[in-house]
């Protein structure tokens, strides 16, 4: 690739992605996220779970004729701690879908997992070090929504990185299978 070009990438996936460390000559070439489904999920599951609290606090009022004042009072302040741990829920939920990526660079593969806010790992793998890469759909709602399991396998301890709920396109693979090898034909010619 022109040097000039190399370094107007570089450039870019500098400013996108200021967190990651990149060489000199390195510039991200894909950054996944999970499905969207994902994203529908949490926001679909907050809604409901706000629908189901609203609808249990009209039920608890309208069955309670004889409340004086302070047992709305007290019954607003729990119906506010309901919403507000509904919402901090899925505040959560949300910083949890955003921590979760795979970034695949020209030299590198960089996955970033995050199961909580407080539990994350990084691994970063070089690309040469990569053996296979293949896309996994099981069941019909995978095939329907169009995503899965993106797998990674290394040569040496074979150890295999996974990517679940992720929507990689046939032709997305077959670049990073491109990639892969445009790699290892670099390294075995150094």
């Amino acid at each position: 690739m022109d040097e000039s070009l190399v370094k107007i990438r570089h450039a870019r996936s500098k400013k996108d992605f200021p967190s990651l460390k990149l060489e000199d000559d390195e510039y991200v070439e894909f950054a996944f996220r999970r499905s969207r489904l994902c994203l529908m999920a949490i926001f679909g599951g907050v809604a409901a779970g706000l629908v189901v609290i609203l609808l249990a606090f009209l039920i608890v009022l309208l069955g309670q004729n004889s409340l004086d004042e302070m047992g709305r009072n007290f019954m607003y302040i729990i119906l506010t701690c309901l919403v507000v741990a509904a919402m901090l829920i899925g505040l959560v939920a949300l910083i949890v879908y955003r921590g979760n990526r795979m970034i695949i660079t020209n030299k590198h593969v960089i996955q970033m997992v995050m199961k909580s806010p407080v539990a994350t790992s990084v691994n970063i793998i070089d690309l040469q070090s990569i053996e296979d890469a293949s896309f996994h759909q099981s069941g019909l709602l995978q095939k329907l929504f169009r995503y899965g399991t993106l797998r990674l396998s290394t040569i040496g301890d074979e150890t295999t990185y996974t990517f679940p709920y992720s929507d990689v396109s046939p032709s997305e693979l077959k670049a990073i299978s491109k990639l892969i090898t445009e790699a290892k034909a670099e390294k075995e010619a150094k």
